[in-house]
């Protein structure tokens, strides 16, 4: 139990030392910019047009849901096969399957 609460503690503590981080290394980049420059872009930017519907664009470039259906459909026609995404899911399965017999060992024994 005193461990459980050392390493819960710990984790709270480091996620708010990252978050603590960020939101430094954030304040440092906009001192460093040094003034406010209208021309410089945002990486994401979501705004409305005159008629209401929602325009976003990726570093400058607009993006609609028929590029974004376009694109899902060469990726399908494609067919890739990612060799990194497989070996991934497989390493995934086998942690899985090897945890689960681990806890039901470990139900019986305690049992």
């Amino acid at each position: 139990m005193k461990f459980t609460l050392q390493f819960f503690a710990a984790v709270v503590i480091l996620f708010f030392g990252v978050l603590l981080g960020m939101q430094q290394a954030n304040e440092g980049l906009l001192k460093m910019k040094g003034y406010h420059d209208p021309s410089f872009q945002s990486v994401v930017a979501v705004k409305k047009n005159e008629k209401g519907a929602v325009e976003a664009t990726v570093l400058g470039n607009k993006v609609t849901s028929e590029t974004v259906d376009e694109k899902a459909k060469k990726l399908e026609q494609w067919k890739m096969f990612n060799l990194f995404s497989e070996l991934g899911k497989r390493l995934a399965e086998a942690v899985h399957l090897a945890v689960t017999e681990l806890l039901s060992l470990f139900g019986k024994l305690v049992k």
